[in-house]
């Protein structure tokens, strides 16, 4: 099972729409939008794409509040379960506890990928490149025992895509 990550696209559509078509066109299967969504715009690419999504409220997103109703928004912290996996999704890294399988977070434009006791903490970074020169995305693929992660950076005004890709080995439960 492929799962691509984004979060903190801010005002940045059309970076948000490169990365999830690129997440797509590598074999995605679900996304996740891990908040700071901001633009409406960024809602409605991933509602009428053809994947299933979940995207979490962000600090700058209470202005969608009134649209929950018609796209897939999530309060902080929401489970979900895919691929026998349990997921916790949020924003705001505040809800860090190893309470699940992969908890994904966003808010601090920084990419974080770490494996602790069974656990995955995975930030994708900042779609919008504000804080630094490139677009960060990720994509977790789960094959059994084993958590791949694919760190995605597009420098601005480039049309290079560079991946990067870490390996975890679940222990089974």
């Amino acid at each position: 099972m492929k799962i691509g990550i984004i979060s903190d696209t801010h005002t940045k559509v059309k970076k948000a729409a490169r990365a999830i078509e690129t997440l797509v066109r590598d074999g995605a299967e679900f996304i996740v939008h891990a908040g700071d969504i901001v633009e409406l715009e960024t809602l409605e690419i991933l509602h009428n794409g053809s994947l299933k999504y979940v995207a979490v409220y962000g600090n700058n997103d209470s202005h969608l509040a009134p649209h929950h109703g018609s796209f897939n928004l999530v309060q902080e912290p929401h489970y979900f379960k895919i691929a026998n996996t349990k997921f916790k999704l949020m924003h705001l890294p505040f809800y860090m506890s190893p309470d699940a399988d992969v908890i994904i977070s966003g808010h601090t434009h920084e990419f974080s990928s770490e494996f602790i006791n069974n656990t995955l903490f995975i930030n994708s970074g900042e779609v919008c490149a504000r804080n630094k020169p490139v677009s960060e995305w990720a994509m977790l693929e789960i094959i059994e025992d084993t958590f791949i992660v694919t760190k995605y950076t597009r420098a601005k005004k480039s049309e290079v895509i560079e991946k990067e890709e870490i390996r975890y080995t679940r222990e089974k439960k």
